[in-house]
């Protein structure tokens, strides 16, 4: 009796010793821990409100810092009285802008792994304001070009910082309706900044460029502090920061921007600083890509490009700025200088393209869902090309209702650029490259619009050239046509001027000057459409991009 009680109590407590001694590894195969949850926006997550919120405010930051690009344009006259400053000097005041933009656009990488996103927007959005109102109150041309660079770096760092954020959180149609959405402010930056400058110069002064900036960049700021929140500060990186990498990088980029800004004005090599600063930009390029590709810690990593579809993306978005900054550039110039337009009626015609873009945004979202991106780019390059085939018939009487109907082919051209070149590029890369890539795809769509303008100003003086001399071995005054327009001309103004044959004369010579500008502006037209069909034929090496539009 005794053993047969003793027996389960024995039982028992082996039973309890067994359960309390951990058992050795092998004693029993053990079982796999569960996978950490993804991230939000791995899980297909639905964005919050917060973020909707989030990435509103600085789309509106990027909408700012494009559009002062461009917003001084229709009002270097009036800073130039207001700074006593030359012709030539003025320039200045948005060359600074862009080369201090191109020097932080693609160092914004590691600025944001170093601050933290957030971080990086804020303290940016904030110097852009502080810069815009030290803008406002320069009194010399040097601080208004220290304060324009100043504004110029604090944007060159906003713009990049959005596709982390947009990337991160978004995904799907969400994500489609985000980047059409940055698209359209694309867009209408580059086409409202000369309209919006010109309005507030000749309604107010030209010190309203700059403060108008104020209030949205504090709010701004302000929003982007409270709603966004992707990653944290990583201050290790200090320990072996770059800072020979970044001086070479900022030499090569800053001389280089300046050579294609200065370069058409001064005749490029006949200039002995254009002919310095490209010697620079040589030698620090060069140090600069030995740097990136020997040092441990790189300033920017290109390693980036070896993805194929970020190198063929960033290409293409090198086509949409030569694309968007030349048509921008040539058109309100044409009809400044043929039509005699002032800034508000360039800003009527040209207004056309950004309100089709964003018209359109929706259908971009459908068609990236429903379409091959590679399809879709395809259709957005040959509408875009189209355009410029359309555009390129300009007589000395096109307007408005001429100039309708290739802009709005145009928009649509733009509309279905932006979207699939961005997730080409973008799409297939990991998070933690998103940064760095930000910043080099950036990049190249500034440097395709700094590299298109140069060509073209310098092309475009080349074609004028020919032009007139074509035009003028064709008027002879001994032919029966020009005779009869001299004596038309001089019998108008035989009233009203003494040598009226002379002022014919002079009548005649800017009707040429005239019709070699619209035969001019044609050619170039048609030579960004060709570089756009160029663009075209490369889209069949394209990897198929992967799917974002599942969610």
């Amino acid at each position: 009796m005794t053993w047969t009680l003793t027996l389960p109590l024995r039982r028992a407590r082996l039973a309890r010793a067994a359960v309390a001694t951990p058992q050795p590894a092998s004693a029993e195969p053990a079982r796999p821990a569960s996978p950490a949850p993804p991230p939000p926006s791995a899980a297909g997550a639905q964005p919050r409100l917060r973020d909707w919120i989030g990435v509103l405010a600085m789309g509106t930051g990027l909408f700012m810092a494009i559009m002062d690009v461009q917003i001084v344009t229709s009002s270097l006259t009036q800073i130039q009285g207001g700074l006593s400053a030359s012709v030539d000097e003025i320039a200045w005041v948005q060359t600074a802008y862009l080369i201090a933009d191109v020097v932080m656009v693609p160092l914004s990488g590691m600025m944001s792994r170093l601050l933290s996103t957030r971080i990086l927007f804020v303290v940016a959005a904030l110097g852009f304001t502080g810069a815009s109102v030290l803008c406002a109150t320069a009194t010399s041309l040097g601080e208004m070009i220290l304060y324009r660079a100043m504004q110029g770096f604090c944007g060159g760092a906003i713009t990049p910082t959005v596709w982390p954020v947009v990337y991160g959180r978004f995904r799907g149609r969400q994500l489609a309706t985000v980047i059409a959405f940055i698209s359209v402010i694309l867009s209408l930056s580059s086409t409202l900044g000369p309209t919006l400058g010109g309005f507030l110069t000749e309604t107010f002064s030209w010190h309203w460029l700059f403060l108008v900036n104020i209030v949205p960049g504090l709010l701004v700021a302000a929003v982007v502090w409270v709603t966004i929140d992707i990653d944290k500060p990583d201050l290790s990186l200090l320990r072996h920061f770059d800072l020979i990498g970044l001086v070479l990088m900022a030499s090569f980029l800053a001389c280089l921007e300046y050579a294609l800004q200065e370069g058409p004005r001064w005749d490029w090599f006949d200039d002995d600083t254009i002919r310095a600063t490209v010697l620079i930009s040589i030698i620090a390029g060069s140090l600069f890509f030995w740097r990136v590709f020997t040092y441990h810690q790189p300033i920017v990593d290109l390693r980036t490009f070896r993805n194929r579809n970020f190198a063929f993306g960033t290409f293409f978005t090198f086509t949409m700025g030569i694309g968007m900054y030349g048509t921008t550039y040539l058109v309100p110039l044409f009809l400044a200088q043929v039509r005699g337009y002032n800034a508000w009626q360039i800003g009527c015609t040209v207004i056309v393209i950004g309100l089709v873009t964003m018209v359109l945004s929706p259908l971009s979202t459908r068609m990236a869902r429903l379409l091959d991106l590679r399809v879709m780019l395809a259709i957005g390059f040959g509408l875009f090309a189209y355009s410029m085939y359309l555009t390129a018939t300009l007589t000395n009487q096109t307007g408005f209702w001429e100039l309708f109907l290739p802009q709005v082919v145009r928009g649509m051209g733009l509309i279905c650029c932006y979207l699939p070149a961005n997730m080409i590029a973008m799409g297939s890369l990991p998070a933690d490259r998103m940064r760095n890539a930000a910043g080099l795809y950036n990049l190249t769509r500034d440097l395709g619009g700094a590299i298109g303008l140069a060509a073209i100003v310098t092309i475009m003086n080349a074609r004028l050239h020919f032009h007139w001399n074509r035009l003028v071995e064709n008027i002879n005054p001994a032919r029966p046509a020009v005779q009869h327009f001299l004596e038309m001309r001089a019998n108008r103004l035989d009233a009203m001027v003494p040598d009226s044959t002379r002022a014919a004369m002079k009548l005649l010579a800017q009707a040429v000057q005239r019709e070699a500008l619209v035969l001019t502006y044609n050619d170039l037209l048609i030579l960004i459409g060709l570089f756009f069909v160029g663009a075209l034929l490369l889209l069949p090496l394209v990897g198929r991009p992967r799917s974002m539009m599942a969610h």
